[in-house]
């Protein structure tokens, strides 16, 4: 599954496993879903995760920097033609519609009218795990299902 995530989800989930954000993160670790992003969304990560207050370890966080650009999707992104409540947030938007992604995994959709969205579904990070795992309870559903075999005509 292929999703925009936001900064903060990112953020929150790496500084507690507990809660929504917190099962996020193991699953794009695992590449069990696979982030899209654009140059300035792995510049804004990279900002946010260096900041002193959170006190991650250098090397841990330029193994996942790593890991998301190897591992994700690049999205060369175009401006949207109306501009959001925060111009900050439009990048995430952009690569949403540019990589095609399921959907932006994003904590307050407050500056995100539907009207201004294109079509793409922004999901609080327990509204994606919900989908997630209803999504991943009917493909296990399908692939348990016998093929059926097709019975040989009797010859005459």
């Amino acid at each position: 599954m292929n999703i925009v995530l936001d900064t903060n989800v990112l953020i929150a989930g790496l500084l507690s496993p507990f809660g929504a954000c917190g099962e996020i993160v193991p699953m794009v670790s695992s590449g069990e879903i696979t982030l899209s992003f654009n140059a300035r969304i792995l510049a804004e990560y990279d900002e946010v995760l260096r900041r002193p207050k959170f006190n991650f370890e250098e090397e841990k966080v330029i193994a996942l920097l790593d890991y998301i650009a190897h591992r994700g999707r690049t999205a060369a992104t175009s401006p949207l033609a109306n501009s959001l409540p925060d111009p900050d947030d439009e990048t995430f938007l952009e690569t949403a519609m540019a990589s095609q992604a399921e959907c932006f995994v994003k904590g307050n959709r407050n500056h995100f009218p539907v009207e201004l969205c294109h079509g793409i579904i922004i999901n609080s990070p327990r509204e994606f795990l919900n989908i997630y795992k209803k999504q991943k309870k009917a493909e296990k559903r399908i692939s348990r299902r016998p093929a059926r075999t097709r019975r040989k005509p009797r010859s005459g």
